[in-house]
């Protein structure tokens, strides 16, 4: 719906609490998300939308799954939270999990995507040599809204106003290995890179490009560390973005679907640069609680038991390749990119009007970079509803000729 169209009573209700009492630091729709399940979700007036964003690619396994539903539920009986000096069960599952599907290694868990980046940035720092503290990042990368990750975060618009920032970052055009070259010295201490940019405009770093940065931070003694918070957990057709090419880092940052909608992240490293995290050095009070923890074994297991990944490289190439014929009949598509369901359509003109209409008609998809559709389903999401996605999108598309 449109941001000038009347709303109900119920609606309003809401509006006005948020108006009188949440901060207004979000742009936010006009209207109130009362209900999900699976690809759909439904506001308060009972209007039904199709979900092609999952939330920055949040729940990937759609809305109130329901595995996820009752791993929440019989641990919120159970146990919802214990300080991090006991062990629990399902923060144990999980890093089995994440260590089994990707490089092995070993966890720290925390709450968001950011501070899993916060603990990556300061691990680097404190396993490398003393002296050594600069890190390099890439253009038009996004690694979170705390200070360092914004100081990490090679676009402007996130910084303005917040300076100054952490000392000790530069910043590289991406796929461009003499760059990096230049600016690495002495005192670098690590690379981070998302092996596909989200919010830069689902960017896709070549393979040459990662296996020039591993074999740089080997010989010159660096840490590599991959933002996987949205590439991670399925997103791309493997288990972690980093699998599409090969390339192993030394650190891992996770979080997004991680949970399937709960607040989670978390970081995994390479075991003998996890050892230099001893006690004191970081924490989380609520990181690898037993709910979110619970959850997280959750999504891994209904990914593997679902056959999910199969689904996800089944639906992302039908998904591309419908846009790759779009693209053949419509100039306003001047480029199609990304890996399994996270997909980037690049326009030749703002894509802001698009995204509002589509609302309008019931589909929920984001523009990101200005002019970047960035279009994520469910993992789970059936070709029915990519086709009944695509209709709509098409439809606007065709408008714009």
């Amino acid at each position: 719906m449109s941001s000038d169209a009347p709303v109900s009573p119920r609606t309003q209700e809401t509006l006005d609490l948020y108006k009188k009492y949440v901060i207004g630091n979000y742009t936010r729709l006009p209207r109130v998300a009362v209900r999900g399940q699976g690809s759909y979700f439904w506001d308060a007036d009972g209007k039904k939308y199709l979900d092609f964003f999952s939330g920055w690619a949040v729940t990937g396994l759609g809305h109130c799954h329901p595995r996820l539903v009752k791993a929440i539920q019989e641990q919120a009986a159970k146990l919802i939270y214990m300080p991090n000096n006991w062990h629990t069960e399902p923060q144990a599952r999980l890093a089995e999990h994440v260590a089994r599907t990707g490089f092995g290694g070993k966890c720290f868990f925390c709450n968001s995507g950011a501070e899993a980046n916060e603990a990556a940035i300061k691990l680097a720092r404190i396993h490398t040599p003393k002296g050594k503290y600069k890190i390099i990042t890439f253009e038009n990368s996004f690694h979170g809204r705390t200070f360092a990750a914004i100081t990490a975060t090679a676009q402007p618009k996130y910084q303005q106003g917040f300076q100054p920032l952490v000392p000790g970052f530069m910043y590289a055009p991406l796929n461009d290995l003499g760059a990096v070259d230049k600016l690495v010295d002495e005192e670098t201490c690590a690379i981070l890179v998302e092996p596909i940019q989200g919010e830069g405009g689902v960017n896709v770093c070549t393979t040459e490009f990662l296996q020039g940065l591993r074999e740089m931070c080997t010989q010159r003694g660096m840490v590599l560390m991959f933002d996987e918070v949205q590439t991670g957990v399925g997103r791309c057709g493997t288990w972690w973005g980093w699998q599409q090419s090969g390339v192993q880092p030394d650190i891992m940052t996770m979080a997004k679907q991680l949970g399937g909608g709960t607040a989670i992240g978390g970081m995994c490293a390479r075991d003998e640069v996890a050892a230099s995290l001893v006690p004191g050095t970081h924490a989380s009070t609520f990181g690898g609680n037993p709910l979110a923890a619970a959850a997280g074994c959750a999504v891994f297991e209904t990914i593997r038991d679902e056959n999910i990944l199969e689904n996800v490289n089944q639906q992302g190439a039908y998904l591309r390749q419908r846009f790759l014929e779009l693209k053949q009949d419509l100039p306003i598509i001047t480029e199609v990119r990304g890996a399994g369901l996270m997909i980037g359509v690049e326009l030749a003109e703002a894509g802001g009007d698009i995204v509002a209409k589509a609302m309008d008609r019931g589909l929920y998809v984001n523009c990101t970079h200005g002019t970047v559709l960035r279009v994520m389903p469910a993992m789970n999401v059936t070709k029915a509803e990519i086709d009944e996605g695509l209709a709509i999108l098409s439809d606007l598309l065709r408008g714009h000729r």
